[in-house]
């Protein structure tokens, strides 16, 4: 049989794709030109909106407990101390949503632990295997391979470039990737360890008449390293010795020795978009599709989503269903647009220096993403992203809504429904308690569903695969 999608690259994006596919059965491909697995923290920030995916996904227990709370970051100018501060405001969850706040794991683990659940499919990423050239007709695409200098004929029904910025896929089919690159701004992002600071912490150095012109310093879980940020002067390289110069110079101690750089990259304020997401049978995905700032933790989380919305539409079309895939570019690039501007709005704040530059409010987590009709008004509708919300089984045992969404289907609720309900999988009628109910139902206790999903007795709602409303009615 041969693979009916090919993805190239095995970053969190493709790794959230290739999952979606093969736990719908649908023969994946995943290759990566690199020859080793990716070692450094990189995107280290997970927005709730991505942890509720996680969960969707079977990997929450995993990441939650690789992982640590965004940290107090305490602030020093001029060798000073001057205080603590977070970039988010813990907030507590809520009946509707159960992962209210950031979750700080390094990509590279993030990346591990989904590679771990892929391999459960008996799907395993392809090290050092790159696309070279592809063409595609009217029923697949045929893309040449080369792995050790070893080429390879495959055919898949789709093709999806999730091979990052430079990606040969949006390259190769001629895809305008537009926006800007500021060549006058350098960052140097880095992952180092150092004993002297206590690793409960994060940190702000800077001078004292230039407070937003410093270096932070982030600690990262699982060991005693911390994420390096600064900005890159003059011509300077990235090494352990102009990151020591940066530290000793901006804290104005001489205590602070760095060791163990894992990883370092030079990055410049990129920001891209593709002109579209879809040529025929090949799609743009994640980084491919769009490039961020690193400011408010935003691509990364972008581009899972991009593979968890694409995931289910294109196992659809495997199916014989190709009616979805237009939505998918639709869907994501407004998402993706509006993002962007989050991000380059944040990192204007850090460039002028504003005071608040460093704090992260309800935009960038994601939740508010929808696809809704902007002119409908109704508190919830089509496109939205579904509550959770706590309920009771048949047996009394405690449930949530979103352990009935968990998995590679769609599901129906019927508020309020005692008679027998259709005879299809997924499908629940969410009932008051001390009502009768003959057919499979789960027992709002508390009424938070009703609540959730603006519910009375004959609502009817039907939750996409991927956690929106398809239908309220």
């Amino acid at each position: 049989m041969q693979n009916q999608v090919l993805i190239a690259g095995a970053g969190p994006t493709g790794l959230a794709l290739a999952l979606e596919l093969a736990r719908r059965n649908v023969p994946v491909r995943i290759i990566d030109q690199a020859t080793e697995f990716f070692a450094g923290s990189r995107g280290d920030g997970i927005q709730p909106r991505t942890l509720e995916v996680f969960d969707d996904l079977g990997v929450i227990d995993a990441v939650l407990a690789a992982g640590i709370p965004a940290p107090i970051m305490r602030a020093f100018l001029g060798g000073e101390f001057v205080g603590e501060r977070r970039m988010w405001e813990p907030i507590e969850p809520t009946p509707a949503l159960p992962y209210p706040n950031l979750w700080v794991l390094g990509q590279s683990r993030t990346e591990g632990i989904l590679r771990n659940r892929l391999a459960e499919f008996g799907v395993r990423v392809e090290l050092g295997t790159a696309l070279a050239t592809f063409t595609q007709d009217a029923t697949g695409v045929t893309a040449t391979l080369t792995r050790d200098g070893v080429e390879e004929t495959v055919r898949a029904a789709y093709l999806v470039g999730a091979d990052g910025g430079r990606s040969t896929v949006r390259k190769a089919l001629g895809i305008a990737f537009e926006g800007t690159t500021d060549e006058s701004l350098r960052m140097l992002l880095g992952d180092v360890r150092t004993d002297a600071l206590d690793h409960e912490f994060g940190y702000w150095f800077a001078g004292a008449d230039r407070p937003m012109e410093g270096i932070a310093m982030s600690p990262l879980p699982g060991g005693r390293q911390f994420q390096f940020a600064a900005p890159l002067t003059g011509d300077a390289e990235p090494t352990l010795a102009v990151l020591q110069e940066y530290v000793d110079r901006y804290s104005g101690r001489t205590d602070i020795t760095l060791t163990d750089l894992t990883w370092v990259t030079v990055w410049r304020p990129n920001v891209r978009l593709a002109e579209r997401f879809r040529d025929g049978r090949v799609f743009l995905a994640g980084d491919a599709a769009h490039v961020h700032p690193p400011t408010g933790g935003q691509g990364m989380n972008t581009g899972i989503q991009d593979g968890y919305n694409l995931g289910w539409k294109l196992a659809a079309a495997v199916n014989g269903d190709e009616s979805l895939l237009d939505s998918y570019e639709s869907e994501r690039r407004t998402v993706a647009a509006r993002v962007l501007g989050v991000s380059s709005a944040l990192l204007d704040k850090l460039v002028d220096g504003d005071e608040d530059a460093m704090e992260r409010g309800p935009e960038t987590q994601q939740l508010d993403i929808s696809y809704r009709d902007l002119t409908d008004r109704r508190p919830l509708v089509l496109g939205d992203r579904a509550p959770d919300a706590p309920l009771k089984d048949m047996a009394g045992n405690p449930i949530r809504l979103f352990d009935l969404f968990r998995g590679p289907h769609a599901t129906t609720l019927y508020f309020g429904e005692t008679a027998e309900l259709p005879a299809e999988p997924d499908t629940y009628a969410v009932v008051r308690p001390g009502t009768s109910a003959s057919g499979k139902h789960v027992i709002d206790v508390e009424g938070h569903a009703f609540t959730a999903y603006h519910a009375v007795d004959g609502t009817r709602v039907v939750v996409r695969p991927d956690g929106y409303i398809a239908s309220h009615s």
